[in-house]
């Protein structure tokens, strides 16, 4: 890893423990709040306590508690459900980090060891002439990278001079042992096959999104995806699979729409001006596009009418809900899962690794 992907990695790092940590205690929040709900109230205040009449009809306290108990207990079970997906989510990325860290520690202990030194009296030596980085390498390298809002070279000289030091010793010391870091991600099986793709057939990245044309934070997450296929060409395949959300009013139509399109071999052009254009989803907008798009409008209006995939789009919802898919967008990188519109360098982590390890070990069918 060189400098510039471990700062990004550790700045990525420390943002993701204190988004993590404001969703837990807004959970734990909830849960407080749905908790004193649910139970009964402390002596001072009678449970027989009347709330509300209807007429001579006196509702209760107790009453009022146990009517609400079953809306209740389904809100305790989705927050302890959102807690687990965070930590399945995040755990895999801090045990691999803390594995290489691990490692990392050992060969310079080792190093140390060898030549009768402390650590830091080893680093430090490491650190000096003529291993060392210099002031002018760190200076050329903080020229390069520094964006707007750097501090300025000298106010985190220091630091970037350890931490440059660092990496280097590691380099070093890696090259003459081998480290080997065996620790496998949760991968999930997913059936993509037949399903529209854009990318080389024999991409070893394929990434599966299970998307809702009418989601605004699918629409938000094209752009993510579409930098990634500018920067990884034929070495990424991305596979749209149908989810769309039951809250949403159009988003059904327009994935069967969007299939409709695909029979006439325009799937990504429909697929590009659904999400450019969402709100004109309605059916008559919808022919529009197609109408638009040169599509044969006979065509696509009776396979649209007659609802010709909608069969294809329930098994895709029902895949998705197999995986654990509760919102979208819901990507599979490799089967790795990666939920919601996440930054670029989010995906550029994942697909790195599986780079790194050959692009052999996906769990995707194509």
């Amino acid at each position: 890893m060189n400098i510039t992907r471990m700062l990004s990695t550790h700045h990525s790092a420390l943002g993701d423990f204190r988004s993590i940590r404001r969703i837990l205690l807004a959970i734990v929040s909830s849960a407080l709040v749905f908790t004193a709900l649910a139970t009964p109230r402390a002596s001072a205040d009678d449970p027989k306590t009347v709330v509300a009449t209807v007429g001579d009809h006196k509702i209760t306290e107790q009453d009022l508690d146990q009517k609400v108990k079953p809306q209740i207990d389904q809100l305790r079970a989705a927050l302890a459900k959102r807690v687990e997906d965070l930590i399945r989510d995040k755990s895999f990325d801090l045990k691999r980090k803390t594995l290489e860290a691990m490692a990392d520690d050992y060969l310079v202990s080792q190093a140390a060891a060898q030549q009768k030194l402390s650590v830091d009296e080893y680093v430090k030596k490491q650190s000096a002439p003529p291993t060392g980085v210099t002031e002018a390498d760190a200076k050329k390298f903080y020229d390069k990278n520094k964006n707007p809002n750097a501090a300025p070279f000298e106010q985190i000289k220091p630091q970037l001079l350890e931490m440059m030091n660092r990496q280097a010793l590691l380099e070093r010391l890696r090259k003459s042992s081998q480290v080997k870091i065996m620790l496998e991600p949760k991968r999930l099986a997913v059936d993509s096959s037949g399903h529209p793709s854009i990318g080389a057939k024999g991409a070893p990245i394929t990434i599966v999104e299970f998307t809702d044309f009418q989601c605004p934070f699918c629409k938000a997450s094209e752009a993510t995806v579409k930098q990634l296929r500018t920067k990884y060409g034929d070495k990424v395949r991305v596979v749209h699979m149908d989810f769309p959300l039951s809250f949403h009013s159009h988003s059904l139509d327009a994935a069967k729409a969007a299939r409709c399109a695909n029979d006439q071999n325009k799937f990504w052009q429909f697929h590009d001006s659904l999400f450019d254009n969402q709100g004109k989803l309605a059916p008559a907008d919808l022919k529009q596009t197609a109408k638009t798009l040169g599509l044969n409008t006979t065509e696509f209006d009776a396979c649209f009418d007659k609802a010709k995939h909608e069969a294809e789009i329930k098994k895709d919802m029902a895949m998705g809900e197999k995986l654990g898919v509760d919102g979208t967008p819901a990507f599979f990188i490799d089967g790795r899962p990666l939920v919601g519109a996440q930054p670029l360098p989010q995906f550029e982590q994942i697909i790195d690794d599986e780079l790194s390890s050959g692009g052999e070990k996906q769990a995707s069918a194509h």
